[in-house]
C-alpha cells in the first residue's frame, strides 16, 4: 500500500470541490485532499473580459502556498484559466501542475476528430479550445442558464439544460464536458445524444493517480 498523497485542489467556483472529491473517493480513495477557493476569480474574469498579468500574479500566489503546505501536486478545477495555469506549471516545475482540462483532452482526441464542449461558464471556451491539439475540431456549446441554475441551488434544471445544450452536439464523435460542477449531468447528456460523454474530474483523478505513482 503506498502512502498517501497530498493533492491540493484549487477552486474558482464553490460548485467545484463536490465533484472532483467524489471522484477521488471512488478512484483513489485515501489521499489527503486540501481545498482552496477563491470564488471572485471567476467573477473577476467575467468582468474584466480577459486574463490580465494581475490575474496571473493571482494563481501563482495560490499555487505557492499550496506547493508550502507539502502537496505533492496541484489540480486547478477552473477550465477558464488556461494560461495563468500553465504560468504555475512552469513556476513549480517539476511538481505535477494540472489544467483541470488537460487529462480529459488527452481522453477526448481518443475518441474521434469531432470534439463538443459543452460549458455552463462562456470564458471556458476561448481559454480551453485551444488547448485541444491540431486537427481536431471544436464544436462549442453554451448550456444558457445552466450556472445560473446551480447557483440557484437548482441541481435539476442545470442537467435538463445541460442535456438540451448538448442536443445540438450529437454529430460530435464525442462530448467532452468542460466545467467539473457539469460531471453531474453526464448521465442525461449521454441518454440525449447517444455519444461518448466525457468529464474532467474523472480523467483528472486518473492522470494524477498515474503521475504519482497510485
Amino acid at each position: 500500500m503506498s502512502a498517501a498523497r497530498r493533492i491540493a485542489l484549487i477552486h474558482a467556483l464553490r460548485h467545484s470541490p463536490p465533484p472532483i472529491e467524489a471522484a477521488f473517493a471512488r478512484l483513489w480513495p485515501g489521499q489527503v485532499l486540501m481545498n482552496l477557493m477563491d470564488d471572485s476569480l471567476s467573477a473577476d474574469l467575467a468582468r474584466e473580459g480577459a486574463l490580465t498579468p494581475r490575474m496571473t500574479e493571482r494563481f501563482l500566489t495560490l499555487a505557492r502556498y499550496a506547493a508550502g503546505t507539502g502537496a505533492d501536486a496541484i489540480l486547478f478545477t477552473c477550465s477558464a484559466f488556461g494560461p495563468c495555469i500553465e504560468a504555475c506549471a512552469r513556476d513549480l516545475a517539476p511538481m505535477p501542475v494540472l489544467k483541470p482540462n488537460e487529462a480529459m483532452i488527452e481522453k477526448a482526441v481518443t475518441k474521434g476528430k469531432r470534439i463538443g464542449l459543452l460549458v455552463t461558464f462562456p470564458g471556458t471556451i476561448p481559454s480551453m479550445t485551444p488547448e485541444f491539439p491540431p486537427g481536431i475540431t471544436v464544436v462549442p456549446k453554451v448550456a444558457e442558464g445552466g450556472l445560473a441554475a446551480l447557483d440557484a441551488g437548482d441541481v435539476e434544471a442545470h442537467d435538463r439544460l445541460a442535456a438540451e445544450a448538448a442536443k445540438d452536439l450529437a454529430d460530435c464523435d464525442a462530448i467532452a464536458l468542460g466545467q467539473f460542477s457539469l460531471a453531474r449531468a453526464k448521465p442525461l447528456v449521454e441518454a440525449a445524444t447517444g455519444r461518448p460523454v466525457l468529464t474532467t474530474p474523472d480523467s483528472a483523478v486518473l492522470k494524477l493517480r498515474r503521475l504519482l505513482g497510485g
